[in-house]
């Protein structure tokens, strides 16, 4: 293991333990921990594969690890993928659907996912600040935010422009900007729009994702992307109204790699 170029320490969790109707243990298997914290001490170059349906223990050993490749479950195609990228034969572009919180205690359901007092009923405490949105409104930093993800090259974003800059109930607004492939190898970008309310009359997350777009570009190359929403996009449902509302006011749009990687900003007034 010292004289390899590189360790691949494949890890995760069997069908014993994680299917539907089941909740599986947050930590992975002892023995696989120690296989990984050992891998890292004999070869710096120490490639993590996990197989697992969502986010998992890494604290005792994240720190120490090159590369975590998180495959989920990948399916009959899953080796060939895994290869290509390993090899550098294809630029990983896959971003997260989840955040990735750096303890168990840090995700916002923690204090209401669980029946403690065995009485069938649970209250979701965390209401619409689930997720990314949740990790925003306590301050949280997570280890992997939502959307994010590694790749081979670089992607610049630039020239934002937003139309018109106010509009109101029956008209649309019109985002696009420029991506540009800026490293040596061909790649996907999935560029993510997220809108902002300034100024609401009840309590709404800093920033919600509206929409986002993959856009594959050669070494070099660079490709317009572009966004359509109305006021949907603009609205929360209202308790009170029974329906769903835009407030009139500013709201901010904010265009990134992920919800914490924001690359691009602008604004917008709506009028009712």
């Amino acid at each position: 293991m010292k004289k390899a170029d590189a360790v691949l320490v494949c890890v995760g969790f069997s069908p014993d333990v994680e299917y539907e109707r089941n909740d599986r243990p947050y930590k992975l298997p002892l023995l696989q921990e120690m296989l990984i914290k050992k891998a890292n001490e004999l070869n710096k170059k120490t490639i993590v594969i996990a197989n697992a349906g969502g986010s998992f223990a890494t604290e005792n050993w994240i720190g120490n690890t090159k590369v975590l490749l998180h495959s989920w479950y990948p399916g009959q195609n899953g080796a060939t993928a895994l290869a290509e990228i390993i090899f550098g034969q294809t630029s990983p572009s896959g971003k997260l659907p989840i955040t990735f919180e750096k303890r168990l205690e840090d995700s916002p359901t923690y204090n209401s996912y669980y029946d403690t007092d065995g009485d069938k009923r649970v209250k979701y405490s965390e209401g619409i600040f689930v997720g990314y949105r949740g990790y925003e409104k306590n301050q949280i930093k997570p280890l992997f935010p939502f959307g994010y993800g590694l790749s081979y090259t670089e992607f610049e974003y630039s020239n934002l422009k937003i139309t018109p800059y106010e509009i109101n109930n029956d008209e649309d607004i019109t985002v696009s900007l420029d991506v540009r492939n800026t490293g040596k190898v061909s790649g996907a970008e999935v560029v993510q729009l997220y809108i902002s309310d300034v100024k609401s009359s009840v309590e709404r997350p800093v920033k919600e994702l509206k929409d986002f777009e993959k856009v594959f570009l050669a070494a070099g190359e660079k490709k317009t992307v572009k966004f359509n929403i109305n006021k949907d996009a603009l609205s929360f449902y209202s308790i009170e109204k029974h329906q769903w509302t835009a407030e009139p006011g500013e709201f901010k749009i904010l265009v990134g790699s992920s919800s914490e990687d924001i690359r691009l900003a602008g604004k917008i007034e709506f009028e009712n």
